[in-house]
């Protein structure tokens, strides 16, 4: 397989994907293991955002080895799935608190509006700016 800059790149956030992922296992057992016997389905699943929202689609593109989305698709997409990736965890620490709170909507909102900006710019900016910083990178190395 070719290993274009743009798929070292994609690799790249494959593999924070799946660290993100881990760590969000982990720190959710941590945290109900200490919980004295209270739980939260928001945070025993919080990894699955991490896992089908980034690991899965990286995999696939990775895998067809077309149409790689550039730097500020993969931002925007790495943004909202962080955005509901602390949500799910948020939500859970308030529930296994005891309480509610209606301001963790937020996180949904805007990890919603940051997965759709980062699809519409894949989908309708299909070349990156001349002066992308990793362009001029890969320009001062080959220098």
């Amino acid at each position: 397989m070719y290993t274009s800059p743009d798929n070292i790149r994609l690799q790249k956030h494959l593999i924070g994907s799946i660290i993100a992922a881990l760590f969000c296992t982990f720190f959710a057992a941590v945290y109900e293991a200490f919980s004295f016997g209270v739980y939260s389905y928001f945070m025993i699943f919080a990894f699955v955002a991490p896992l089908l929202g980034c690991s899965l689609p990286y995999s696939i593109i990775l895998f067809r080895n077309k149409n790689i989305p550039g730097i500020s698709a993969l931002r925007l997409w790495n943004s909202g799935i962080a955005a509901l990736t602390v949500g799910s965890i948020v939500r859970g620490v308030i529930e296994i608190y005891g309480t509610t709170n209606q301001l963790t909507i937020i996180y949904l909102i805007a990890g919603g509006v940051f997965c759709i900006s980062g699809i519409a710019v894949w989908l309708f900016h299909k070349t990156e700016p001349e002066l992308s910083p990793f362009k001029f990178r890969d320009n001062l190395e080959k220098a």
